[in-house]
């Protein structure tokens, strides 16, 4: 844990949703930040009193309450009411941490409404729910070092974390961020072909889903020597080989190109 971490921070959430709960959850669990030491405020008050039910943390009635309490800012807000929550975060700035998980929002406009802001982007994604979470990190000039070890450790407690720059945070957010809506239908799709040829559905899921979660740990495992570990399972003139020549002649490639492109671009307008 960096130094940062050890100065009592307090930690202020604007947008207490799924996201953001998952994340908090992770906090909570491994005691990463004390819980009275975590201030949560939503316009939902019923979303904000929920997480101090079940975490205890400190609930914020507003955002002028939240940033006067806190010096660590996570911002988990829609993307397309960002600009309404930096104007009334502006008249409470001070020196504050901001740490965004908004998609798409581009640090430059952050700095609009808050000249001189120290800003970190984060790009999570909802494995974190289950702290098995992919996230990356960037910042700006502002940030210092321990501040973006801060960000770093706080999300290691969902999962794994890069640490990167702006400019690939798009393709990051086509690849890990909306990536799990892609590996769900991939795994779905699998488990419906083989009901079709007579599984049980629920079976079909069950068989599906365990095959993918333990060929993503020997990836892992192996050092990411993908080609590698196909080979392994294929046995020359096998059933992996047939299904394996029907994948290479096959346009999946070029519609996971498209797919990761068209999503990347849209994160790219968002901004």
């Amino acid at each position: 844990m960096c130094a940062f971490v050890k100065d009592d921070v307090k930690l202020g959430v604007i947008g207490c949703g799924k996201m953001a709960s998952a994340i908090l959850g992770g906090i909570a669990s491994h005691k990463f930040i004390s819980s009275e030491d975590i201030c949560v405020y939503d316009i939902n008050i019923e979303h904000s009193g929920a997480l101090c039910r079940e975490y205890g943390f400190r609930e914020a009635y507003s955002i002028q309450e939240l940033m006067e309490y806190c010096d660590v800012i996570l911002l988990a807000v829609k993307p397309f009411i960002v600009g309404e929550v930096l104007s009334e975060m502006k008249d409470f700035y001070n020196n504050h941490l901001i740490l965004s998980i908004l998609a798409g929002v581009k640090i430059q406009k952050y700095l609009k409404y808050i000249k001189n802001a120290k800003i970190i982007r984060i790009m999570p994604n909802t494995p974190a729910l289950v702290q098995e979470g992919m996230s990356a990190v960037c910042a700006n000039n502002n940030v210092d070092n321990d501040e973006v070890d801060f960000a770093f450790d706080l999300m290691s407690n969902c999962g794994k974390v890069i640490k990167t720059t702006e400019d690939k945070i798009d393709i990051i957010t086509a690849l890990s961020g909306s990536g799990p809506a892609f590996y769900f239908k991939i795994i779905e799709l699998m488990a419906n072909s083989a009901t079709k040829l007579g599984l049980d559905k629920n079976e079909a899921l069950l068989l599906s889903n365990q095959t993918a979660l333990g060929s993503a740990k020997m990836i892992f495992e192996n050092d990411f020597e993908i080609e590698q570990l196909i080979k392994n399972v294929t046995t020359p003139g096998g059933c992996t080989e047939v299904g394996n020549n029907v994948l290479n002649s096959s346009d999946m490639a070029d519609i996971l190109d498209k797919t990761i492109k068209d999503t990347m671009q849209k994160a790219i307008e968002l901004g």
